[in-house]
């Protein structure tokens, strides 16, 4: 295989266009297919032009790693359901620090040749300066701390996402005090690992990085969560392309860099759908966490609200000129994006104009409702953004909320005193009439009461989401349109 070898970097710049390819195709709902097919076509070239291109690699074990990864990915994808998603992109993140991780560790033995004397390796003190230059110190010290920070704050955004009891939020005067000790820490081992190699820096910077990545993100509040895995997201590629750097793997670096930056102009962009910083995010504390208003020893203060049936909701649907339907998690809790397909087919059919808006942040991930709905095959052309159909709500006769809560919150508005003040939302509390399924009042993900719910043009419908949009479906059925 001397002809790829001789054209590696050839090869390498085939697939870094093709990875730019995906990331364009990925961008919109039409193209997505095409761009995963680019993505699969420029990974496949880079790990065989890799293979062939590596010093003396152990055959048996890499092609034995791949197959078992291959088993155990296509094993979790075929199985996992859709409302456990964000949680498994998160899980997946983790697995990409830690590759960062080993490696930083692996190259540091091989580069210094402490292989050869065993278990001495993990004890020796210095590393050699003549084996491994200034450079490549630091690439090692930025990838594993990274990678470190990237595992184990993603495996809590896994325990968080997944209600894990493990993974509980921690909250306190002592929190940012402690994440600065740890952080400051952190960031004078590795110094010293850089300038003089010590390794029990070494190990003390990457113990300490995996330590700062939980604490980091424990306080983070869960309606933060969608933000939180974009920026992991961002995280594991700037891993990455440190390892690249590490490696000498000109595709890993562009790789690496491609998932960096586009993770983080994707966390911008939610943020700043939220009306908050990043910083205010990572290091202000939780969104939300405010209980609803309290009469007194933690007892809700009841407020009125008008309840319905899916008749009702069939029958107002039916006769209606135009619905929005805006879905949050809990049509992914239920499942219930085929049946939503099947009301809204139903209802052009009786000549009513029916479209889906869709919030930045909905749902436990960035663009959770919309790989939902394309998973239903609702025409693109009826997915509209928040920024696309925010003024036609008032035009709109209804609007059907499927367990949204925080993104369809008029006190984002209305409320200086609220949480999510500023925060722009959905603006379904403007239509001429407003349908909300939920299983019950209890808050959103952001654990605040939402006004829109007892709105007097509201109609709260109780149940299981796809129960419920079924029973919507017969009614109008039922109707003889």
């Amino acid at each position: 295989m001397e002809f790829i070898r001789d054209y590696a970097d050839w090869f390498y710049l085939i697939g870094a266009v093709l990875f730019i390819l995906t990331l364009r195709g990925l961008s919109g709902p039409k193209t997505a297919i095409q761009g995963n097919r680019y993505g699969m076509i420029a990974m496949a070239i880079a790990v065989l032009t890799t293979f062939f291109v590596a010093e003396n690699p152990v055959i048996w074990m890499i092609i034995g790693a791949m197959i078992l990864g291959g088993l155990v990915g296509i094993a979790r994808a075929r199985t996992v359901p859709m409302t456990q998603m964000p949680e498994t992109v998160a899980l997946m993140h983790s697995l990409v620090g830690l590759a960062a991780v080993l490696i930083a560790v692996a190259a540091i033995l091989h580069n210094n040749k402490l292989l050869e004397i065993g278990a001495d390796a993990l004890t020796a003190n210095n590393i050699d300066f003549h084996a491994m230059s200034k450079v490549h110190l630091f690439e090692l010290f930025v990838g594993c701390f990274v990678g470190a920070i990237t595992f184990t704050a993603s495996v809590f955004a896994y325990g968080k996402l997944a209600a894990k009891k493990w993974a509980k939020t921690i909250s306190g005067a002592w929190v940012k005090p402690v994440q600065a000790i740890i952080f400051i820490a952190m960031l004078a081992c590795g110094f010293y690992f850089f300038s003089t190699g010590n390794m029990t820096a070494f190990w003390a910077m990457t113990a300490l990085a995996l330590i700062f990545g939980w604490v980091w993100i424990a306080p983070v509040g869960g309606g933060d969560m969608p933000v939180v895995v974009s920026l992991l997201n961002s995280f594991s590629g700037w891993a990455a392309a440190g390892i690249g750097f590490t490696l000498e793997n000109n595709m890993l670096i562009v790789a690496g860099s491609l998932v960096g930056s586009s993770g983080a102009i994707l966390s911008y962009i939610m943020c700043k759908a939220m009306n908050r910083s990043i910083i205010n995010v990572l290091f202000g504390g939780a969104m939300g966490g405010a209980a609803a208003p309290v009469a007194g020893a933690g007892e809700q203060v009841q407020r009125n609200y008008r309840s319905g049936s899916a008749d009702d909701a069939g029958f107002l649907m039916s006769n209606a000129d135009s619905v929005v339907i805006v879905p949050g998690y809990g049509m992914a809790q239920g499942r219930a994006q085929n049946a939503v397909k099947e009301l809204a087919n139903l209802l052009k059919e009786e000549g009513v104009k029916v479209r889906f808006a869709i919030h930045p942040v909905a749902g436990r991930m960035p663009g959770h409702m919309n790989v939902l709905l394309a998973e239903a095959d609702v025409p693109y052309e009826d997915i509209l953004e928040m920024d696309e159909i925010n003024s036609d709500f008032p035009a709109t006769d209804v609007v059907l909320v499927i367990g949204a809560n925080d993104v369809v919150n008029p006190a984002a508005k209305d409320d200086p005193s609220s949480p999510i003040y500023g925060m722009p939302i959905l603006e379904a509390h403007k239509a001429r009439t407003i349908m909300v399924i939920k299983r019950s009042m209890a808050t959103g993900y952001a654990g605040l009461d939402n006004d829109l719910f007892y709105n007097d043009k509201t109609m709260m419908i109780f149940g299981d989401a796809k129960k419920v949009v079924e029973d919507m479906t017969k009614a109008i059925n039922g109707t003889g349109h």
